[in-house]
């Protein structure tokens, strides 16, 4: 590594005129990076309900309708006339109203009620609305202009347009919040006015670069691209000022920058890997789901941290050397108060700390299985949106309504009628839509237009349009969703399908929760086996891991004692992000503390440790706790809010259970530490029997 690193520090003018013009680049790729804000694009390809949209969409045009709009204040003639200007609407595949379920020459009177008022209501119209899949964002804004902000219009396609439109402007808010809180924590915490701009500008390069390689997975999902450039801003913060500041304290030794920093290298390149690696893992557990999420999120983090860790490696070596003089000539006194006040005051409460902590582990770890969840996009946007007023103003006009879409092999319309008549039977059905129910088996084919026709049947398969009285989830959605699947197999067993947004949940709600223990196993092992390796420790990772599992724990728990629902996506996230993320402080700890015991007894360890290492993971700990703050606020996304707050209060907890509690457990297992970790000398006082060679 050593010649590796003197290559470095010998060209630094050629290394970041690459870097810049690399980072030039990827500015403009990141622009050519798509956004995908489907949650159920991210369903495994096998999954029923995926199976079932691509079969429909060989054999059918439109889709599944995916929005609801209502018109107030209109007759049927008008009614009509406002169907015609949607289906005018570019995107816009089709409409469906009361024309379409029963014959509207007739009088109202003589129609059936509970057909009737599925699409027209006090005066009020609702229609049925199919959206092309990648133009929800122009169709909704068409749709808006004809019917007007009086008018209301929900649905999955709409809550897309929304986020499509309002999470990139929110991004940027966050964004330059973020970054202004960083620079005012690195002016308070560092010892040079021109550090902070170093290492933003360090961090600034591995974003950039990390942003516009993202071309390489073709898109992105809306999580990725909301989380991912200010996750990685905040967890890779710490290694850049651990690398100027060993860089001081070499330079301070070594009269040549170069050798300095080559020194500084060296010495510097065990923690930050160990800090980079377990963080990587911890973010690549999230390949292992199931739902795609969680491999998009994993592998552009994992790839943003690596390309930290190169950054921090070369470019930062090169940048420093350039301006080591401007750093010595703009040195400041610290900011920062001595910590040792603070460290004594820890040690004497630690160990009433660590039996509260002990006793919370399993109840945190129960209520963290305990919570209520959603799972699908219904609930994203709060009732303060106008998203979540139109959706109150339909539902309380209408209730809750979902749309399935079924489909079976066309041929035999007696199976048909009976398999209508079994679908009717079902008291959340209110209408449907189907060649049988619509025009009536007595009916020949050829005496259809072709335009009725090509929506009911198509050469191979009969369309049954759905219309139910049911939430896009819950548990009694759920049942409904597997009651017409158990009926579609009774009468076509093996090639019937069904679609639909409550369809989708339910599989969203079978593929993720199946995915909880794996993803979280696979982070904690692999976490758990690295530090094994890295600290030759049967003890230490132990106690690591099941430290900042249990801030995991914790954080999650709250939702549960609060009564509040969480966003499934959320839950499952935050378990690796906040583990991977946040170790590094219990490691940074533990390195320190292990260091000082070698020369003093466990006490001053105690106190040395928190008094050295305080600085650091509160300046990295606050700044990730903020960074989610402020995507928690700013984020009118309900799963990506949650994930903010997940991540402010996570990283909180975190922070106080390294320097609350795992000095505690540092000082009470100091013994047990010392006889199961090889080449570790802890320094005895005389009076001492016990001895390393005694354990």
């Amino acid at each position: 590594m050593k010649k590796f690193y003197q290559l470095i520090v010998n060209n630094p003018k050629k290394i970041l005129v690459s870097f810049f013009l690399l980072a030039a680049v990827c500015a403009f790729l990141q622009g050519m990076v798509s956004v995908n804000y489907d949650i159920t694009d991210y369903l495994p390809e096998n999954t029923a309900s995926t199976v079932s949209l691509e079969k429909m969409e060989e054999e059918f045009k439109g889709g599944i309708p995916n929005a609801r709009v209502m018109v107030q204040d209109v007759t049927v003639p008008q009614a009509l006339e406002y169907k015609e200007k949607l289906q005018s609407c570019q995107g816009v595949t089709e409409v469906t109203w009361l024309d379409d379920a029963a014959d509207i020459l007739t009088p109202l009177e003589t129609m059936d009620a509970d057909t009737v008022e599925t699409y027209y209501k006090d005066n009020a119209a609702l229609f049925t609305v199919t959206i092309e899949d990648g133009k929800q964002v122009e169709a909704v804004d068409a749709i808006r202009a004809v019917i007007g902000e009086d008018n209301a219009l929900s649905g999955d396609a709409v809550s897309m347009a929304v986020a499509t439109t309002g999470t990139v402007s929110e991004i940027r808010i966050i964004a330059s919040f973020a970054v202004l809180f960083v620079f005012v924590v690195l002016f308070l915490t560092t010892t040079s006015w021109v550090e902070p701009l170093l290492v933003m500008l360090g961090l600034g390069i591995a974003v950039l670069i990390n942003s516009g390689t993202n071309l390489i997975f073709g898109e992105i999902s809306f999580v990725t691209n909301a989380a991912g450039a200010i996750l990685q801003l905040a967890v890779s913060l710490d290694y850049s000022v651990f690398l100027i500041h060993r860089f001081e304290e070499c330079k301070a030794e070594i009269s040549d920058p170069k050798k300095a920093m080559v020194e500084a290298l060296c010495k510097s390149t065990s923690s930050i890997l160990s800090s980079g690696l377990t963080t990587v893992i911890g973010f690549l557990a999230l390949v292992f789901m199931q739902f795609q999420i969680g491999p998009d999120l994993g592998l552009a983090l994992a790839k943003g941290i690596a390309i930290s860790l190169i950054t921090v490696f070369i470019f930062m070596p090169a940048l420093v050397l350039i301006t080591h003089k401007w750093l010595q000539k703009t040195r400041h006194k610290s900011f920062l108060p001595s910590f040792h006040g603070f460290g004594r005051a820890i040690f004497h409460v630690m160990i009433p700390l660590v039996c509260v902590f002990v006793i919370l582990i399993v109840p945190g770890y129960l209520a963290s299985n305990a919570n209520d969840f959603y799972y699908g996009a219904s609930h994203i946007y709060g009732e303060e949106t106008k998203l979540g007023q139109d959706v109150r103003a339909i539902e309380g006009r209408y209730g809750k309504s979902d749309t399935y879409v079924a489909m079976v092999p066309r041929g035999d319309l007696a199976t048909e009628q009976e398999l209508s008549a079994a679908l009717h039977k079902l008291p959340q059905v209110k209408s449907i839509l189907s060649y049988v129910d619509t025009v009536g088996a007595e009916i020949p084919m050829e005496y259809l237009d072709q335009d009725t026709l090509s929506q009911l049947v198509s050469d191979h398969y009969s369309r049954f349009v759905i219309t139910v009285e049911a939430e896009d989830e819950g548990e009694k959605t759920f049942a409904l969703v597997e009651n017409i699947r158990n009926i579609l197999n009774n009468y076509y067993p093996g090639s019937s399908y069904l679609a639909g947004s409550g369809v989708s949940t339910y599989d969203l709600m079978d593929t993720i929760t199946a995915d909880t223990v794996k993803v979280n196993l696979i982070a904690i092992v692999a976490i758990f086996l690295i530090l094994l390796v890295t600290m030759k420790s049967i003890s230490l990772p132990i106690i690591l891991v099941l430290t900042i599992e249990t801030a995991v724990w914790l954080n999650l728990s709250i939702p549960y004692f609060q009564g509040s629902t969480v966003f499934y996506i959320s839950y499952l996230i935050i378990s690796s992000i906040q583990l991977g993320a946040t170790v590094d402080y219990a490691i940074l700890f533990t390195e320190r503390y292990t260091e000082f015991r070698n020369s003093r007894d466990k006490k001053r360890a105690v106190v040395d440790t928190v008094t050295a290492v305080t600085p650091s993971v509160i300046t990295s700990g606050t700044v990730l706790a903020v960074v989610g703050f402020l995507m928690g606020y700013f984020s009118s996304h309900g799963i990506l809010s949650q994930l903010g707050m997940f991540l402010g209060i996570g990283s909180l907890l975190s922070l106080a259970a390294v320097l609350f509690v795992l000095p505690g457990l540092l000082y009470l297992l100091d013994g047990f530490i010392h006889c199961t970790t090889l080449n570790l000398t802890f320094y005895q006082q005389p009076k001492e029997e016990t001895s390393h060679e005694n354990c």
